[in-house]
């Protein structure tokens, strides 16, 4: 069960990343004779912006999944993803239990694919 301190350090975390990627939006340059560069910079940032929602949803939902699951050690796994990769790390009491997070990871919709190089079994 997550702590109030942690849903509310996730809660910080996600809007920090959001902020950080609609920042650049503001700050386009629409002083140019060509009016197409500022267009660019802000689809890109829409893009990326997008992009950094949907690694956020998923981390967050990989990670829920995992805390929600009584025969995966969630609090002992690192869950990153990258561009629909979810990367995961950590040690887990079993080879077991390194699949099935693997496989519970693999059932996000959104997910791409999944690392579990660093996911290590302490057997």
């Amino acid at each position: 069960m997550k702590t109030p301190f942690e849903k509310w350090t996730f809660a910080a975390v996600a809007a920090a990343a959001l902020s950080l990627s609609l920042a650049n939006a503001a700050h386009a340059d629409s002083t140019r004779a060509n009016g197409a560069q500022p267009m660019v910079l802000a689809a890109n940032t829409v893009d990326n912006a997008e992009e950094a929602v949907s690694d956020t949803w998923i981390t967050g939902k990989v990670k829920s999944a995992f805390l929600a699951d009584d025969s995966i050690s969630g609090m002992d796994i690192k869950v990153e993803t990258n561009k629909g990769v979810v990367s995961l790390s950590g040690a887990v009491p079993s080879d077991a239990e390194r699949d099935l997070a693997v496989e519970k990871a693999k059932s996000i919709k959104g997910v791409r694919e999944v690392s579990a190089d660093g996911l290590k079994s302490t057997e």
